[in-house]
């Protein structure tokens, strides 16, 4: 069964126009999900709307309304809603090209894909694609999805092409009431390098099947299992560990990896050791706590 598209339309560049389909990119059928039962009959309960007056009201005699005071509605028909037209309504027409680092990810929302709606509209999507994919911009457009309209970024992805729908601005918070009384401190130059250190044994290349949603598998488990009639399996929750400072936390981690295998010392190595480099290497009193901690953890993740 082919994929429902979620809106239909054209694609606009200037005088240049595809028509084209819209997918929503992304699922949430999957998820693990529960219903509400009454808890003696075990029957589904039904939600049913209440008029605080007329009590249980069928849905049918349920109109929109917009709340322009306390209270106080004004009714919005469909009718309404249709006579609103704008050209967005059923064309994503390209107002602007722009480098893909400019758009602030807290602006990104929803993502879909976009391919040509019918064999007609084929070259005219893969050159707009391709013109696209070599100008290494995205294109910023607008169109009306639920009622409302989004402004959307445009990106080639494979043989298709990639829309985002983007927040307003007044919907993004400022950062000003979170991060106006953190201190703009620079962070101890050894405690940085550690941190780097730490940072750089955990590189990887990125594969979201790793990343599984284990408590989603955890609660699949638990379901099979009572429906197997046992007592689902308890997991104890991880326990926490004795607070220590940023230094002694850094070392410690750092320690954790693969020692690497010894090698001969040469003189200068096997000459006895400074005051400072003994506190550094664990066998004095170091200077900073914190960065005591940081050299264990960097100690540890060598092992």
């Amino acid at each position: 069964m082919a994929p429902r598209a979620s809106w239909k339309g054209y694609l606009k560049l200037s005088l240049v126009s595809c028509p084209v389909r819209l997918y929503p990119a992304t699922s949430a059928s999957e998820r693990i999900s529960f219903n509400q039962l009454h808890k003696k009959t075990h029957n589904r309960i039904n939600m049913k709307p209440v008029d605080p007056e007329l009590g249980l009201v069928e849905r049918s005699d349920l109109v929109r309304g917009y709340e322009y005071e306390d209270k106080q509605y004004i009714i919005i028909d469909d009718a309404d809603l249709d006579a609103v037209r704008i050209e967005s309504n059923h064309t994503m027409n390209i107002e602007a090209f722009v480098d893909e680092s400019e758009v602030d990810v807290i602006y990104q929302d929803s993502p879909y894909y976009l391919a040509p709606d019918g064999a007609m509209a084929e070259e005219t999507f893969a050159v707009l694609r391709e013109a696209m994919r070599k100008s290494g911009k995205l294109a910023i457009a607008r169109l009306v999805l639920s009622s409302r309209e989004r402004v959307v970024t445009i990106g080639p992805r494979q043989n298709g092409m990639f829309v985002c729908t983007l927040r307003n601005p007044n919907e993004v918070r400022g950062t000003a009431e979170y991060f106006g009384n953190i201190p703009d401190a620079k962070p101890d130059p050894e405690m940085l390098q550690l941190a780097e250190a730490l940072i750089k044994q955990k590189e990887t290349a990125f594969d979201p099947k790793n990343y599984e949603d284990r408590y989603e598998v955890a609660l699949m488990g638990m379901i099979r299992e009572k429906l197997k009639g046992h007592k689902p399996i308890i997991a104890a929750a991880p326990e926490r560990g004795n607070v220590i400072n940023l230094m002694d936390a850094l070392k410690a981690s750092l320690s954790q990896s693969a020692k690497p295998p010894a090698r001969s010392k040469s003189k200068a190595e096997e000459a006895p050791a400074k005051p400072a480099q003994k506190a550094a290497a664990g066998g004095g009193a170091p200077e900073n706590p914190l960065k005591a901690n940081l050299l264990k953890a960097v100690g540890k993740s060598k092992k």
